[in-house]
C-alpha cells in the first residue's frame, strides 16, 4: 500500500526528559558500547526519567517507580539520548530487569530522541521478580546522533517498580541469522480443500526425481498414495519444489495428513463447514473496526472497547473535525465509518475500495449461479443492527457509507460536492493506542478527485442495492454520487500530495482515468442514462488490458468497473466483449498459477512481492472467480478455489495469513488496539483477519533487521513492528470476504 511510516515512541515521554549529556563512543569500530554508565556505576549519570517516575540506584541497579493509572506505555519512562547508530550496522541490545509486581511488560526501543520519534527496535518482555537477562540483535536503518535507549513503564492501572541493570548497545556485532521456524517440507492448505475441488500440496526436497505419497486419515489409515511431480526452483522461494495432487480423494474429514520425503504435513480438513465460518469471520472484522461507537463484549467477547473519537477526554473527537491549516475554514461531523488499518485514520479512497468489493460480494450473491444471499442476510454477522430484516452485510457496509458521505464539502464552499481525502491525527501515535485515548487533534484533509470519484461509485452502487430497504438512503447516495460526478468532472485532475504522509497514510494516486471510468460505470448501471453510457463507452480505459500481474487495489480501480458491467445485468451496447475481456484476464492469471510451483496467481516482475499481496492474490482470483460466473466453466472455479491454498498455508512459510485459520497463523498484525503482543491485557487480531503478506520492500525498521536479502515469499515476519509486511486494512480482508464467500459457495 506504500502508505505510512510509524513513529512508536512518544514526545510525553521525551520532552520531559532530564538528559545528561556526555560524548557518545565512536561508532563503526568492532563491538563499539554505545551506552554510557549502562551498569549504573555512576549512579544516574547520562539517564533521564518522565516527570513521574521517581529512580534511582539500588543495590547497583536503576530503580524506577511507575505510576498507576496511566494510559500510555509511553507515558511513563526512563531512559538515555545521544546514542550514535550507524546504518546498515548491527548491534546487540541487552540488559537486565525485573518488575514488581510480577510478570509486569516493559516496552524496550532503540528509537529516535527528536520529532519524528521513529522506533527502530523494540521488545515488550514480560518480567519477574527474580530477573532476568534479555539478549537481541537488529540491524540500524539510520545514520543517526540523536539515538535514544529507552524502557516505557506506562499503561498500567496500578503502580510498580521497574529495576535494570548492565544495559548495553553494543556495535559491530555479527548479526544474528533470522531463520524463519518453516516446520514440516510438505506445504498444505492448513485449513482445508473442498471435497469436488482441488487438492494440491507442495513437498520443499532436494530431491530431483519423483517422490511417493501417502494421504492419511486422522486415524493415521492410508488412504490415497500417489508420486509428486518435480517443479525445479521455485524462484519466489528459492527453493526447489515438487507438486502433489490428491485430488481424487473426496472424502470429508478432519486431522487429515500429507506424508512425503520423511515429511508430515501440518493437519488438514476436507469439507466446506470451514469455508462458512471464514465467510461469516472475514466480514465480522469490521464491526471491531468501527469508529464512534462502543464494541459490546456481547457481540465479540474479548473485543469490547469504548467508542473511538466522540470527544471523551483526552479524545478530540470526530464530530467537529477542521481542516489543515490553509484547507478549509469549516468543521465537518465525520464521525462513524470504519478505521483503516492498525491506526486511527480514515481514507476515503480505500473506504471506497473496500466498501464497493463487500457490496459486490452480496451483489454477486444476487445474481450468480452459485449466489446465496441468506448467507449473509439478516442475523448473519451479530452485529447491533442484526434483527432488523436487512442483510447484515449491508448494515455492516452502512457504517461505512454514512461516513464517506459526511465527507463531501458541503454545498456554497468551494469545491462543493467533492470529497475530502481523509481524516486522520495531527501526528503519528504509537502502540498500543486505544481509539478511544487517542489525544491527537483530528484533521481534514483536502479534497481530491480521486476521492470524490470513490464516493460517486460507492454512493451509486448503494443506491440500487439499498433501494429494496430503504429507498430514501437510496435516492439521498444517488444525489450524492451525481454531484460528486459532477464536481470530478468540473475538478479532473485534483491529486494526493505524496508528501501528506504525517499522522497517517498519504495514499497518492497519480491517474484518475480508473476511477473515472469506475464511477461512470456504477452510476450506468444504477441509473442506464445515456450520459453515464457513452463516457463509459468512450473511455479508453474501457477497451484497455486492465488485468496486470499484481492485480487491482485502491490505487487501480478499473477492474470494478469491468467486472460490474460483466456480471450486474444491463444493456451497455458490446457488453459481450466485456464479459470476454474479463475471461481472457482470468485466462492470464490461470496460466500463471498452472506455471507457479506454489499454484498461485500471483507472480510480479521479479519476484517483487508489494504491499498488501495477499490481497493482490485474492484479487486476482476474484477475477478467476467471476470468470466462472460469467461462463460456467470449472477451470476458472477451480483455479480461483486453488488460489486460496496459499493464503491458508501452502506458501513457502508454512503459515496461513489469516489470524484464527490453520495451525499455524499470522496473529500479531500491526495495530494499535489488537496489540496482545505488546500487551497481553489486549486482544490479538479477531479470526478471520488477513495479513498484508511478503512485501519485498521491506519499509519498516524492524522488517529490513531481520530480512535484509530476502527473496519474494520470504519478505515477511508475523510481529506488530512490521507494518510494512505484517498490517490488517479495510480494504485487504474485503478481498479475503469475496473470496471466502465465493469458495464456501461452491459447496
Amino acid at each position: 500500500m506504500k502508505r505510512r511510516r510509524t513513529a512508536l515512541v512518544s514526545l510525553t515521554a521525551l520532552l520531559a526528559a532530564a538528559v545528561t549529556a556526555l560524548p557518545a563512543a565512536p561508532a563503526g569500530a568492532d563491538e563499539t558500547e554505545q551506552v554510557r554508565n549502562g551498569a549504573f556505576d555512576n549512579g544516574t549519570d547520562s539517564w533521564w526519567t518522565s516527570s513521574n517516575v521517581t529512580a534511582g540506584v539500588t543495590d547497583g541497579r536503576l530503580c524506577a517507580d511507575a505510576p498507576g493509572g496511566t494510559t500510555n506505555r509511553w507515558d511513563a519512562a526512563v531512559g538515555q539520548n545521544d546514542i550514535t547508530l550507524v546504518a546498515g550496522e548491527s548491534y546487540k541490545f541487552s540488559f537486565t530487569a525485573t518488575g514488581t509486581p510480577a510478570d509486569h511488560v516493559v516496552r524496550a526501543i532503540v528509537g529516535l530522541s527528536v520529532s519524528p520519534y521513529d522506533t527502530y527496535y523494540e521488545v515488550s518482555p514480560q518480567l519477574s521478580v527474580s530477573g532476568n537477562t534479555y539478549s537481541y540483535t537488529f540491524t540500524s536503518p539510520v545514520d543517526t546522533t540523536q539515538g535514544q535507549v529507552g524502557f516505557q513503564l506506562g499503561g498500567t492501572p496500578e503502580a510498580w517498580r521497574f529495576c535494570v541493570d548492565d544495559v548495553s548497545l553494543l556495535g559491530g556485532v555479527a548479526p544474528e541469522p533470522y531463520v524463519p521456524d518453516t516446520g514440516p517440507r510438505v506445504r498444505v492448505n492448513q485449513v482445508g480443500y473442498l471435497p469436488s475441488g482441488p487438492k494440491n500440496a507442495t513437498l520443499v526436497t532436494e530431491a530431483t526425481s519423483r517422490l511417493p505419497w501417502q494421504l492419511k486419515d486422522e486415524g493415521g489409515r492410508v488412504v490415497a498414495h500417489g508420486w509428486s511431480v518435480p517443479r525445479g526452483v521455485d524462484a519466489s522461494s528459492g527453493q526447489n519444489v515438487h507438486s502433489i495432487d490428491f485430488g481424487r480423494h473426496t472424502r470429508r474429514g478432519e486431522g487429515y495428513t500429507l506424508v512425503a520425503d520423511g515429511e508430515t504435513s501440518r493437519p488438514f480438513g476436507i469439507g466446506t463447514a470451514a469455508y462458512e465460518r471464514l465467510r461469516v469471520d472475514s466480514a465480522k472484522y469490521y464491526y471491531t473496526q468501527r469508529s464512534g461507537i462502543a464494541i459490546r463484549d456481547d457481540l465479540r467477547p474479548g473485543y469490547a472497547r469504548p467508542a473511538g473519537h466522540v470527544g471523551v477526554a483526552p479524545n478530540r473527537g470526530d464530530t467537529e473535525v477542521p481542516c489543515q491549516p490553509g484547507v478549509c475554514d469549516y468543521t465537518l461531523d465525520v464521525s462513524g465509518g470504519w478505521y483503516d488499518a492498525g491506526d486511527h485514520g480514515k481514507y476515503v479512497v480505500n473506504g471506497g475500495i473496500s466498501t464497493w468489493e463487500l457490496l459486490s460480494t452480496y451483489e454477486r450473491s444476487l445474481h450468480a449461479r452459485t449466489g446465496e444471499p441468506s448467507k449473509l442476510g439478516d442475523g448473519t454477522l451479530a452485529i447491533p443492527e442484526s434483527g432488523n430484516k436487512v442483510p447484515d452485510i449491508l448494515d455492516e457496509v452502512r457504517w461505512e457509507l454514512d461516513f464517506l458521505l459526511k465527507m463531501q464539502v458541503p454545498d456554497g464552499q468551494p469545491l462543493a460536492g467533492m470529497a475530502h481525502h481523509k481524516i486522520h491525527d495531527e501526528g503519528w501515535t504509537g502502540l498500543p493506542l486505544l481509539p478511544s485515548d487517542d489525544p491527537q487533534k483530528r484533521e481534514l484533509h483536502p479534497p481530491t478527485t480521486a476521492a470524490t470519484l470513490n464516493l460517486a461509485a460507492t454512493a451509486a452502487q448503494a443506491a440500487r442495492l439499498y433501494r429494496p430497504y430503504d429507498r430514501e438512503f437510496a435516492a439521498k447516495a444517488l444525489d450524492a454520487a451525481r454531484e460528486a460526478w459532477a464536481a470530478a468532472l468540473a475538478h479532473p485532475d485534483v491529486l494526493a500530495s505524496e508528501s501528506d504522509g504525517i499522522g497517517g497514510g498519504a495514499y497518492p494516486d497519480s491517474r484518475v482515468d480508473d476511477e473515472f471510468y469506475w464511477a461512470a460505470a456504477e452510476l450506468y448501471l444504477t441509473t442506464g442514462e445515456r450520459d453515464f453510457k457513452e463516457y463509459v463507452l468512450n473511455s479508453p480505459v474501457h477497451t484497455a488490458d486492465i488485468f496486470g500481474p499484481i492485480g487491482f487495489d485502491w490505487a487501480s480501480t478499473a477492474a470494478a468497473a469491468r467486472l460490474d458491467l460483466a456480471t450486474v445485468p444491463n444493456r451497455l451496447p458490446g457488453r459481450d466483449k466485456v464479459r470476454r475481456s474479463v475471461v481472457q484476464g482470468a485466462d492470464g492469471y490461470l496460466a500463471t498459477l498452472k506455471a507457479h510451483p506454489y499454484g498461485m496467481p500471483y507472480a510480479p516482475k521479479g519476484n517483487v512481492y508489494d504491499w498488501g499481496s495477499s490481497h493482490q492474490m485474492l484479487n486476482n482470483a476474484v477475477v478467476l472467480a467471476t470468470a466462472y460466473d460469467i461462463t460456467g466453466g470449472s477451470k476458472y472455479r477451480d483455479g480461483a478455489v486453488q488460489s486460496m491454498d496459499y493464503i491458508l498455508g501452502r506458501n513457502a512459510l508454512n503459515m496461513s495469513y489469516v489470524t484464527g485459520y490453520g495451525e499455524v497463523n499470522a496473529h500479531n498484525q500491526h495495530s494499535r488496539w489488537y496489540a496482545h503482543q505488546l500487551d497481553p491485557a489486549l486482544p490479538a487480531p479477531p479470526d478471520g483477519t488477513l495479513s498484508g503478506g511478503p512485501n519485498s520492500s521491506i519499509q519498516d525498521p524492524y522488517a529490513q533487521s531481520k530480512l535484509q536479502g530476502c527473496v519474494g515469499q520470504f519478505c515477511f515476519i508475523d510481529d506488530i513492528q512490521s507494518w510494512s509486511t505484517n498490517e490488517h486494512t479495510i480494504n485487504w480482508n474485503a478481498a479475503l470476504a469475496r473470496m471466502a464467500s465465493f469458495v464456501a459457495d461452491q459447496s
